[in-house]
């Protein structure tokens, strides 16, 4: 079984200094769900609050519809796994697995029996007998996974597992945990500052920052269509080009600014001096030969090999420094250090916006 979660309006105060503010959002029961943004922007206080570790100063929270005050962390449908994981180890794997079903009283042959099937379920069959430190860190996961599982939470809390585990083995279990959550379907809430990780995992994002939810969405959505600066420079890069707005039409505006006009999307609430046009690094384009609209000429000053693409690094004649992203396809032309190119984009793929939503 799994349960939805909604926050209505929760805010979370530490003296003077509102750590969580205003927070609202509906989360379906079987979804995976991430909070995403920097260290300090309240989502680690929103997971502890679900949990029952924290008390919100205002607001409700509801698991399967049911008002949270009151209810101790061991009286909620939930299992936290912790960053450092936490598991004890002088007991075996299997010991550590049925840990909270001995708390519960659960006989010894039955918690083993539980403890088995959670890792065949982890891809970890056989393993019950041996000793934490005879494990890999991924391997160390899926037993904390497993462990948390052994209790049968409704809701599944993780708070930046994978953050200790080197690039590859993160990149590795985020499969793992997705393809576990879908075979369970545990509503699973998930914390990371690591924008990979929750666009590659997550039905839904929430972007957070300074203690708001800035945005709600798919992680395509989250990409392609930021809502405001913040989402669009947090989740992936951006040339920016700062000017005044000038003529608004039809969901489209021009911008005047020092490297010349150009043509967007523009967001809501966007007006006056000093706005802000994102266009993304792979939607911007090298040319030999001026765009219609929306381009900048400049200089290379340095071509980066990153693998699946390689990113031209280019100053305009005005000064300002553009990346474009080439994929490693052999479909484009690579310009050289020193020459002189045109970089563009197509207006449907760049947005003015307005920048973080700071309001109460």
């Amino acid at each position: 079984m799994s349960a939805g979660i909604d926050l209505e309006n929760v805010c979370c105060d530490f003296g003077s200094f509102r750590a969580v503010d205003n927070a609202n959002v509906s989360i379906k029961p079987g979804e995976f769900f991430s909070f995403l943004g920097p260290s300090g922007c309240g989502k680690t206080t929103i997971l502890r609050m679900v949990s029952g570790f924290i008390e919100p100063t205002q607001g409700v929270i509801r698991i399967g519809g049911k008002d949270m005050r009151g209810q101790r962390p061991n009286q909620r449908p939930t299992a936290l796994i912790f960053q450092n994981l936490a598991l004890f180890p002088l007991m075996t794997i299997a010991e550590n697995i049925g840990f909270g079903l001995e708390m519960r009283g659960v006989d010894k042959a039955t918690r083993r029996a539980k403890a088995e099937e959670l890792l065949r379920l982890v891809d970890l069959p056989g393993a019950g007998d041996k000793m934490v430190s005879q494990l890999s860190g991924g391997q160390k996961q899926r037993v904390a996974i497993a462990r948390a599982l052994a209790v049968e939470p409704q809701v599944m809390l993780l708070d930046e597992p994978l953050s200790a585990l080197d690039l590859k083995l993160r990149q590795h279990m985020r499969a793992e945990l997705r393809a576990i959550q879908k075979r369970t379907g545990v509503t699973f809430i998930y914390i990371t500052h690591d924008q990979g990780e929750a666009l590659a995992m997550s039905d839904r994002v929430g972007v957070m920052s300074h203690g708001r939810i800035q945005q709600i969405a798919d992680p395509r959505d989250i990409y392609n269509n930021p809502v405001n600066g913040f989402v669009a420079s947090f989740v992936g890069e951006n040339n920016v080009f700062v000017g005044d707005l000038g003529t608004v039409s039809d969901g489209m505006a021009s911008l005047s600014t020092p490297h010349g006009s150009f043509r967007a999307r523009i967001g809501q609430g966007v007006s006056g001096k000093g706005v802000k046009l994102y266009v993304r690094p792979e939607h911007t384009i090298i040319s030999d030969f001026a765009p219609a609209e929306n381009g900048v000429h400049g200089t290379v000053q340095e071509v980066s090999f990153e693998g699946a693409f390689i990113a031209i690094h280019a100053v305009s004649d005005s000064g300002m420094k553009m990346v474009a992203e080439l994929r490693n396809d052999g479909s484009a032309a690579i310009p050289s250090i020193g020459d002189q190119v045109w970089m563009g984009f197509d207006a449907q793929r760049a947005a003015i916006l307005p920048d973080a939503n700071t309001k109460g």
